[in-house]
């Protein structure tokens, strides 16, 4: 029995010692033994310990991003981002960085997450996780106000501008395609496809991204997009896919951010106010 107990004891100690060595030794430290129990994002931890949010963004595409008079970046993500991190009580740092290396960037942990008109791409979910969409840049059918057209299945018969080549000018060859008469009138830039809705009065409808009409209304364009939109484009924050905890906090932040019309006044602030009577789209 006194054997036994001995050996007892020593397992007894060397789990302590184990335990003991394991464990945070200062307050605010995070033991290996913690990390397995409690699943800790080293990400979200990071940002925490420096006080800093990083952020990748390429800072080439207004009003979303770009680089004011003196250099420094400017714009809605610029205001999202910072929105985001003093939630937090962190600081927002915005890394430029060029679009196509973005998630080169967050993959080698340059950088925490991605703030910069990034497009939602499920082609890349095995790689990066993104949040809940904060803005939908998609393809709408716009028309004017006051108008009768209120879907795709009323265009028949219908002249409806597009910018040559882009997606509006596919879609409305898609919908040709399907039995539905309308002819498409195409022009060289998404400016001059909005003013030949706005001025010409053959013209009775236009397929348009929801970046060039917010332009458009925030310049005092009386057009309104009608039905859901054509194709779906939703802009998303990407974060590391291991990083749980601070994907938590980021779609707990945009919920927040919506429900106290954060995200409306940024899309006002940035694009413009909608013409009076239009409701956003």
């Amino acid at each position: 029995m006194t054997r036994r107990a001995a050996i007892l004891a020593g397992f007894v100690l060397l789990l302590a010692l184990v335990v003991w060595w394991l464990w945070p030794q200062e307050s605010g430290s995070t033991g290996l033994l913690a990390r397995l129990f409690t699943r800790q994002d080293v990400t979200w931890n990071a940002i925490q310990e420096r006080g800093t949010w990083r952020v990748g963004m390429d800072p080439s595409f207004p009003p979303f991003e770009t680089l004011d008079e003196a250099g420094e970046p400017v714009g809605y993500d610029v205001d999202l981002t910072r929105a985001i991190a003093e939630a937090w009580g962190v600081q927002a740092e915005i890394i430029p960085i060029g679009y196509d290396s973005l998630l080169d960037a967050l993959l080698a942990s340059r950088i925490d997450s991605i703030v910069s008109a990034y497009p939602y791409d499920p082609r890349s979910t095995r790689d990066v996780a993104f949040s809940p969409p904060y803005f939908e840049a998609g393809l709408r059918l716009v028309v004017q106000a006051g108008s009768p057209l209120t879907d795709v299945a009323g265009l028949d018969g219908a002249t409806v501008a597009v910018e040559w080549g882009s997606m509006g000018d596919m879609v409305g060859r898609r919908l040709q395609r399907q039995a539905i008469a309308l002819e498409l009138a195409p022009y060289e830039t998404p400016q001059e496809a909005v003013d030949a809705l706005v001025n010409d009065p053959a013209v009775d409808a236009l397929l348009i991204d929801q970046v060039s009409l917010r332009q458009a209304q925030g310049q005092g364009a009386a057009i309104v997009a009608v039905g859901a939109p054509l194709e779906a484009n939703p802009y998303a924050i990407v974060s590391p896919l291991n990083a749980r905890r601070l994907r938590e906090e980021i779609a707990n932040a945009l919920t927040t951010l919506a429900a106290d019309g954060t995200l409306a006044e940024l899309e006002a602030r940035w694009f413009g106010p909608l013409p009076d009577g239009l409701a956003t789209p």
